[in-house]
């Protein structure tokens, strides 16, 4: 007698990579979002064991597909780097992101920001922070006694987790790392790297003009019969 095949009724659920929106609605949402989540990975680059990503679609219930948000940025510290589809939070350790930013748009309505809040309050959320380019408007929140609480003075503000600090000025928003230096764009990182690149040479030149003269230097002792050793 051939034994009966058994077939699973439950059908894969599916937990797709994109939701259908745009990262960003115009370039100067999209030049932020850029410039924290960038500025955050090099501050952790020497971390193994912090995540960061820009528009990731964070999956926290397993088995329920439609329980999901795309953070702007988010930082997950003690869980590896390296790529992903998504992040689905039972594979993560459990991990919740600690930390998560958005970055504002003209499209941006008060009720899907309300239910952002909800969501990032509900799974757990440490800091969430929201940034308004076009107001030049900074709000915060912070997780006291389990639950999100407003900041009230988010203008210079540190935040405990990643220790980087925010100032908001009259024309933008300044975020500082721990050691003082600003958070730059791409392009003014890389002016920074040709200029250090640039006095890397000039220093390497002029040692070997030092180096140059300094065999010259012995030449000329030695034609005059002096041991340049016995200077």
């Amino acid at each position: 007698m051939v034994a009966p095949i058994l077939t699973s009724t439950t059908a894969e659920i599916i937990y797709p990579d994109c939701d259908g929106n745009p990262m960003s609605d115009n370039t100067k949402q999209f030049r932020w979002i850029v410039t924290i989540k960038e500025n955050l990975e090099l501050l952790y680059a020497e971390n193994p064991d912090v995540f960061v990503a820009g528009d990731l679609l964070w999956y926290p219930v397993e088995g329920n597909n439609t329980i999901r948000q795309a953070p702007d940025i988010m930082v997950a510290i003690g869980r590896p780097k390296g790529d992903r589809g998504s992040y689905q939070q039972w594979k993560e350790a459990g991990v919740v992101p600690q930390v998560v930013f958005e970055i504002l748009s003209p499209g941006n309505r008060l009720a899907e920001m309300q239910r952002k809040l909800s969501f990032y309050d509900r799974y757990g959320v440490t800091e969430y922070y929201i940034y308004d380019p076009d107001r030049i408007d900074f709000a915060g929140w912070m997780r006291v006694d389990g639950k999100l609480d407003s900041i009230e003075e988010p203008q210079s503000w540190l935040s405990p987790l990643l220790g980087i600090r925010f100032d908001l000025e009259p024309a933008t928003l300044q975020i500082y790392r721990p050691d003082g230096q600003p958070f730059l764009s791409f392009g003014d990182l890389d002016l920074r790297r040709r200029a250090a690149e640039q006095r890397a040479d000039t220093a390497e030149q002029r040692a070997d003009i030092a180096e140059q003269r300094a065999a010259l230097l012995t030449i000329k002792l030695q034609e005059l019969g002096i041991d340049p050793a016995s200077l």
